[in-house]
């Protein structure tokens, strides 16, 4: 089968009919402030892994995280590189491809990312854009909102990342979705006794069925976790989830086909439109096929569909 490419129509990245599937495989682990004690971690979950499959991981994965941002003191930003240059070559080995959480030494400072691992070639990085409370003053926000592309056995496929409270900002994921995202894969580091039970996993359903793309969210096994790590449908219905608080993993099969733009078609952008301001990209890039890219990237292919 040839490539998919979203066909564009107006603002809109419509998603073109296509038999793809991707293979997810979701870990609900417990990372702790200690980047060897992670690493044997991802290492556990990929022994379970098949060649070809999509990996998740939670946010904060390598490096540690936690509401108390004070332990990042102790983190020695060599150990994260070097925990990304081996998780790097794990994808490698193992033929999967590995979305993964980490604290990232970034500017002078630290931000927090989620990091895509590909089978062949560099790896990405997309940049938490709206810090929660603690993490503003200790960490860098980024400015951009990129898709990436995933080359699977039967076509591509273009997903977006997002992170932990950005649940809470749907605009973020709907411009995700029109700049051409069919899933939308969520990290987070959910465990907080403040927050009432059900309103995240709520969350997750909407993003999924108002933009009607699939989600994928992995989240930390703890016993105040308020997030599910699940895979929900482009129709809202959860296809697999895994018991909060108890480490484990979970394998679920996505058909691309049930990936519309019904709704986002309906939008009345005469009125109300959305519009992206973020920075172009102009570095060099590589692609998961490890193929460089020079000079800015085409309107499109890392989200500035909005640019202005």
């Amino acid at each position: 089968m040839p490539l998919i490419e979203p066909r564009r129509h107006g603002h809109l990245a419509v998603v073109q009919d296509c038999r793809v599937h991707m293979s997810i495989v979701i870990a609900q682990v417990s990372p702790a402030w200690n980047v060897d004690a992670n690493l044997i971690t991802v290492r556990e979950v990929l022994s379970e892994t098949r060649a070809g499959d999509v990996v998740l991981l939670p946010e904060g994965m390598l490096s540690g995280y936690g509401e108390d941002l004070a332990p990042l003191a102790t983190v020695e930003p060599a150990a994260v590189n070097q925990a990304v240059a081996q998780v790097a070559q794990l994808a490698q080995q193992k033929q999967v491809q590995i979305f993964c959480g980490s604290l990232l030494p970034w500017q002078g400072g630290w931000c927090n990312a989620g990091l895509f691992f590909p089978p062949h070639g560099d790896h990405q990085v997309y940049r938490k854009i709206n810090l929660a409370m603690n993490e503003r003053g200790r960490l860098r926000p980024g400015d951009r909102l990129p898709t990436i592309d995933l080359r699977q056995p039967d076509g591509e496929v273009t997903v977006g990342v997002q992170l932990c409270r950005e649940i809470r900002f749907p605009e973020q994921w709907q411009y995700l979705a029109s700049a051409g995202a069919q899933v939308f894969f969520y990290l987070t580091n959910a465990a907080n006794t403040r927050e009432v039970n059900g309103v995240w996993r709520s969350h997750l359903i909407s993003r999924a069925a108002e933009n009607q793309r699939f989600l994928a969210s992995a989240n930390i096994a703890h016993p105040d976790q308020h997030c599910p790590s699940m895979v929900v449908s482009p129709r809202g219905e959860v296809l697999g989830e895994l018991r909060p608080g108890h480490s484990d993993v979970l394998r679920q099969t996505i058909d691309l086909d049930q990936v519309a733009s019904w709704y986002l078609g309906q939008r009345r952008q005469d009125l109300l439109s959305l519009a992206y301001q973020g920075n172009e990209i102009s570095e060099t890039q590589v692609d998961p096929l490890g193929q460089h890219v020079d000079g800015p990237v085409q309107e499109g292919s890392f989200g500035n569909l909005f640019a202005q």
